[in-house]
């Protein structure tokens, strides 16, 4: 049975990171990264962004060259998969039958695309986003189509809405509620991006609820709506989030349910497993202490340095501030901080002229910022955020006083 002193199930951002740190922090011992997927470590957003529009090829999207990990004496394992993990004996057993046994084991397995569940579901050319062969999926069919619905209107969805408007389709984006970005962002940055992607041609549909997917030979055809609109599509694409990827740990006795729970260290309730990324709901002290999963590169590649330091004896708890990217036509949204629990909304700038921030308050305190073209407020408003600053509200509404000079003077200065 192969022997490894550290194995890292899950080879996407978190994963790949979590070698890295640990050859950059000079662990010397055996290491070994698995991955249900033919490629070695990529980045993930491009897909629906560079990657799928053509503006970058694969290579340049990898994390890391190819020939990086056997550099580093890093055993990639790919096109394989954990069926279940004995915590006890410190093994897993992948579902071709292959047993491994480690010292350590890091969980960075992120999600897969939640499904529609509705008749049709499973037709030809509904696609979710989250791998290079989804995306390539897609590219190979795009030729033959006219008519998109992305069925989603968080940042998935809207981006892929984004690019396929500038390929000359037809797109319609369906939101369920009544806005889209309605569980991440604001009402003011919800109503701008809606105004933005209809001035492009999007059809962008509130409350809209999907009953069925339509479809001729096996292949989709169209969407029906529970108002009776049926709406032409050759290709769907859904972004409704992610479900993550922790049956086998769960099925070890690990404490979950969305996710499986680490404590400040990244580690789960079992012996010698840490999970990282996507699929760890942790505690968050940017969100008033709230248990929870962070989608982001940012949350996956701080925690996996969490969870390598910890295994290295060089433990240091996870507090990162948060901060996310979006990119859309023209438009670059930079959030940091988690604007959960808000109670108070400061408009700075004139989204008109297509700079302006967002920021959210709670009792006073800034808790985040959502900077749309308006880089400087995004660098300086880090500071507010992590310190909870609370300032004045018609200096932060002014964008022409710094935001950085509503930091606190040090006493003694």
């Amino acid at each position: 049975m192969q022997h490894y002193d550290v194995l890292i199930v899950g080879a996407g951002h978190g994963g790949a990171q979590a070698a890295i740190t640990l050859r950059q922090l000079n662990f010397e011992g055996s290491v070994a990264l698995l991955g249900d997927e033919a490629d070695p470590p990529y980045e993930r957003p491009p897909l629906s962004k560079e990657y799928f529009s053509g503006e970058k090829v694969f290579e340049r999207i990898l994390i890391r060259p190819a020939t990086f990990w056997g550099d580093r004496n890093v055993d990639l394992l790919l096109k394989r998969r954990v069926a279940s993990v004995d915590a006890a004996s410190h093994q897993v057993t992948l579902t071709d039958g292959t047993h491994l046994s480690y010292g350590k084991l890091i969980w960075a397995t992120g999600g897969a695309p939640r499904r529609i569940a509705c008749p049709g579901c499973d037709l030809a050319g509904v696609h979710g986003v989250r791998t290079r062969e989804d995306a390539d999926r897609m590219l190979a069919e795009i030729g033959d189509v006219t008519d998109v619905v992305v069925i989603g209107g968080g940042y998935i969805g809207l981006e892929a809405a984004a690019v396929l408007s500038k390929f000359g389709k037809h797109v319609t984006v369906l939101e369920a509620l009544d806005r889209v970005l309605a569980r991440v962002a604001g009402e003011p940055l919800s109503r701008f991006y809606e105004a933005e992607h209809r001035a492009h041609g999007v059809d962008v549909r509130l409350n809209a609820a999907v009953i069925s997917l339509e479809g001729e030979a096996g292949h989709v055809t169209g969407v029906s709506l529970a108002d009776g609109t049926l709406l032409p599509a050759q290709m769907v694409i859904v972004g409704i989030g992610i479900i993550p990827a922790v049956e086998p740990l769960l099925a070890a006795g690990a404490k979950g349910s969305n996710g499986v729970e680490v404590d400040e260290f990244c580690r789960t309730s079992l012996p010698d497993i840490y999970a990282i990324g996507d699929c760890a709901a942790h505690v968050n002290s940017f969100a008033a202490g709230a248990m929870m999963r962070l989608e982001s590169v940012q949350n996956a590649n701080d925690q996996a340095t969490t969870a390598v330091k910890a295994i290295l004896d060089q433990a240091q708890p996870y507090h990162a501030v948060p901060w996310f990217w979006s990119n859309q036509y023209d438009l670059r949204l930079q959030t940091v901080g988690l604007s959960t629990g808000f109670d108070e909304i400061v408009q700075r700038g004139d989204p008109a002229k297509r700079s302006f921030s967002i920021i959210y308050l709670r009792q006073g305190k800034v808790i985040a910022l959502d900077c749309v073209n308006a880089t400087k407020d995004y660098v300086q408003g880090r500071a507010l955020v992590v310190g909870g600053i609370a300032a004045p509200r018609e200096r932060l509404a002014d964008p022409e006083i710094p935001l950085k000079s509503l930091m606190p003077v040090p006493a003694g200065n």
